[in-house]
């Protein structure tokens, strides 16, 4: 993928290049011109009448114009009649400026190119972060965790991973790995989920209910269980979640990947509403 990348970067930059020299090119030949052969043909014919008549060439008459200076002194040119002003051709400026705001275009589009392929280039070779959203974020020591998950209701939020971290209980492993993939299972196994905290109806941040231990959307009624299984509102699916992975007894969520949550009917764990719901339930459509 980054060969490809690239390729198209250094493509992009060789096409403003041919592009910018093809433009300087036509206008260089638009300003200078070609002799046609019918003027050619024309001038031909007019030395040859002239030599007919007697009429010396013009190379002629420039020789013998140098061999009379040199021969002679020099004599001071006899001041001549001033030159009357005769204005450029309107059509003729006209022409000139239409050039330089071609070449000017085609400059500014061949830089533009240039610039973006350039920094396209800069931000796939420069290194990304090791550390924030997007990355793999060590939340910590698993007993740790599962502490402060205890001591918050169940819910523990993790906002430099836009995660809820919850317990996932043992007893319903089972059924989980007919549904959840390995990097999700990854880190059930070890007893623990990371939940993505937006909702899948409309990207709502969901929070936990205190009261019924479930996530309940405030936005339109989305209601999911405590690992984030759907069970009422318009949300298409359950709620998304991160690949995770343990290593060395830490807590490991790839925010750079996102899973998408279980389809609607999926109920490994049984938990019901445990209270009163913090957000009536919408109707599902």
């Amino acid at each position: 993928m980054g060969v490809v990348l690239i390729a198209i970067i250094i493509l992009v930059i060789l096409a403003a290049v041919m592009v910018l020299a093809t433009a300087l090119r036509r206008n260089g030949d638009r300003a200078i011109g070609d002799v046609s052969g019918e003027t050619l043909r024309s001038d031909r014919r007019g030395r040859k009448a002239k030599h007919e008549q007697g009429i010396p060439a013009g190379r002629m008459v420039e020789q013998s114009a140098e061999i009379e200076r040199i021969s002679k002194d020099l004599v001071p040119s006899s001041k001549g009649e001033v030159a009357v002003f005769t204005p450029p051709d309107p059509e003729t400026i006209g022409v000139n400026r239409r050039q330089f705001l071609n070449r000017s275009a085609v400059t500014l589009t061949a830089f533009s190119a240039a610039t973006f392929g350039a920094a396209s280039m800069v931000a796939y070779l420069w290194p990304t972060g090791s550390s924030g959203f997007g990355s793999k974020i060590n939340m910590g020591k698993i007993a740790d965790l599962e502490s402060a998950i205890d001591s918050g209701g169940g819910f523990l939020y993790k906002p430099e991973a836009r995660a809820w971290l919850v317990r996932y209980p043992p007893a319903a492993l089972q059924k989980a790995r007919s549904v959840y993939s390995a990097p999700e299972l990854a880190g059930m196994e070890d007893g623990l989920l990371a939940l993505y905290q937006k909702c899948p109806h409309l990207g709502c941040r969901v929070p936990e209910c205190g009261t019924s231990k479930w996530f309940e959307c405030p936005c339109h009624g989305s209601q999911y269980n405590q690992v984030g299984e759907k069970k009422g509102g318009p949300a298409p699916r359950g709620m998304d979640r991160f690949a995770m992975e343990v290593t060395g007894g830490n807590f490991i969520v790839n925010t750079g990947a996102i899973i998408e949550g279980p389809p609607i009917g999926t109920n490994t764990t049984g938990q019901e509403a445990e209270g009163p719901h913090c957000i009536g339930a919408a109707v599902e459509h």
